[in-house]
């Protein structure tokens, strides 16, 4: 059995580049699957959009919502002395919460996302890269304007999924480059919100100076750690191969041995990553690639709405 070894074990960056005709064959294979994925995309936007349906709230914005009771305390300038009239009691009219209106999604395809084991259907990149389009679809949908971070411009075109594909697709044929395991995009505006997935199996200094790098202006955003169900169960025992991004090889004996020091570092790891976002004010949380794309992207649609009202 052959598994990731630095990807799952050490958090440690791989210690030599890939070669060139690696970067190119990874740079294809995406481009081979980035349509089918767009069209998942889609899908997964369309149900994630269900699932918003009727959640609006009072906040700051244009759009009224409700009326309710004015309550004893309250300014008496938020009475609508219009509605009140109709009626023996005092009423407020309340507007429904604006998001914010620019969102950059940003995903890691580096070769420690092409790992899949047979607990899920689907690899760590290729699951990332459905939530990072079905995101910007989903803000499109809203009305907002959303953009890949450090590689397009912030759009509000209906095609977002279609043109984000384009945009990676170039990027990875024209650059021959492997693709980097963290954004290295200039700081965000204030008010602006990222949000990043991908499985951060790096250093958490890099992962924190990462996110102080974004929100250095005031941005915020949200990160989602991606890992395949093997990652967290690791289920193997008796001999077992362990291969690492540059291909280093590590043969383990009792593979069983490995279990407690490695499931002990792993919460360490997300003990720390979490940490670092929440001291920056951005919001952290996990995703199996065996549970559902629309799951994770209601969830991340309602993390990032919430960051807002804050």
């Amino acid at each position: 059995m052959a598994y990731n070894a630095r990807n799952a074990f050490d958090f440690l960056p791989p210690e030599a580049a890939l070669p060139d005709h690696e970067k190119r064959r990874q740079a294809l294979d995406l481009a081979r699957r980035l349509p089918a994925l767009a069209l998942s995309a889609r899908q997964a936007a369309a149900s994630a959009q269900a699932g918003l349906h009727g959640r609006r709230r009072a906040g700051m914005g244009e759009n009224f919502w409700q009326f309710r009771p004015f309550i004893p305390g309250e300014a008496a300038q938020n009475v609508d002395w219009r509605r009140s009239a109709r009626d023996d009691r005092l009423y407020v009219r309340e507007r429904e919460w604006e998001a914010a209106q620019v969102l950059w999604v940003w995903s890691d395809l580096s070769g420690s996302m092409n790992y899949r084991s047979a607990l899920a259907s689907q690899s760590k990149l290729e699951r990332a890269l459905v939530l990072a389009l079905a995101l910007a679809d989903s803000c499109v949908r809203a009305g907002e304007r959303a953009g890949w971070l450090g590689l397009t411009r912030l759009t509000a075109a209906r095609d977002i999924v279609d043109s984000l594909a384009v945009a990676l697709i170039a990027e990875g044929r024209l650059n021959g480059e492997s693709f980097d395991d963290l954004p290295r995009a200039a700081p965000l505006r204030p008010r602006e919100k990222a949000a990043l997935i991908g499985d951060f199996l790096v250093e958490p200094a890099a992962f924190a100076a990462c996110l102080q790098r974004l929100s250095v202006q005031g941005a915020r955003g949200h990160a989602l750690m991606i890992f395949d169900p093997a990652e967290e169960a690791f289920p193997f025992s008796g001999q077992t191969e362990f291969y690492d991004e540059a291909g280093d090889l590590l043969r383990a004996g009792r593979a069983e041995d490995y279990a407690t020091v490695y499931r002990s570092r792993l919460a360490a790891h997300r003990d720390a990553l979490a940490g670092s976002a929440r001291a920056l004010g951005w919001t952290f949380s996990l995703h199996s690639t065996e549970r559902p794309a629309s799951e994770a992207l209601l969830n991340l649609r309602l993390a990032l709405t919430a960051d807002g009202a804050r």
